[in-house]
């Protein structure tokens, strides 16, 4: 089974849970931005991702500009964001989807087709 961290209302969250179903995946669905992922998830699926922390900033949200994330990254520490992310879903890239082994986050078909 697949977690999948996402947002309904998200044009690639839903390419991906599409993506996910035609290769008969059964998902555990979580709603990224009423159940986002606590600060020692985010620390595993960063770790687990091989990705930096950064590439969890859902830099194109309104949130990211809202708070102004693109200068107070450059000033906080990695577990200020991570706590940041953890309390505002909306922060965070998305989908993140993991088998508890892989994790990839956003959606790239290609990336996605290969991983899962």
């Amino acid at each position: 089974m697949l977690k999948i961290y996402h947002y309904a209302k998200c044009q690639s969250c839903v390419k991906a849970r599409k993506l996910l179903a035609q290769k008969k995946h059964q998902l555990e669905e979580i709603d990224i931005t009423t159940s986002p992922p606590s600060f020692s998830d985010l620390k595993t699926l960063i770790q687990k991702s091989g990705r930096p922390y950064t590439d969890f900033l859902n830099r194109s949200g309104v949130q990211y500009r809202e708070k102004n994330m693109k200068e107070r990254v450059k000033t906080l520490s990695e577990n200020e964001v991570i706590k940041m992310l953890s309390e505002e879903g909306r922060l965070i890239k998305r989908p993140i989807v993991t088998d508890g082994k892989k994790v990839t986050v956003g959606f790239n078909p290609e990336e996605f087709k290969k991983t899962w």
